[in-house]
């Protein structure tokens, strides 16, 4: 039974072992930008916004 690879999840390109499940650093990395600017959201009621003065 042959494994199907599935492409990078960001470009569509074969996937390269080093930076699995991603084609190279440049797609590792605007993937991680993507998170690190609320890019990708977790499927939820939104979160209760809390006062910081009363902290």
């Amino acid at each position: 039974m042959s494994r199907i690879e599935r492409p990078c999840p960001i470009c569509g390109k074969p996937r390269a072992a080093e930076y699995k499940p991603f084609c190279s650093a440049r797609c590792r990395d605007r993937d991680l930008l993507k998170w690190l600017d609320d890019g990708y959201a977790v499927p939820g009621p939104p979160a209760p916004v809390r006062d910081t003065d009363e902290e």
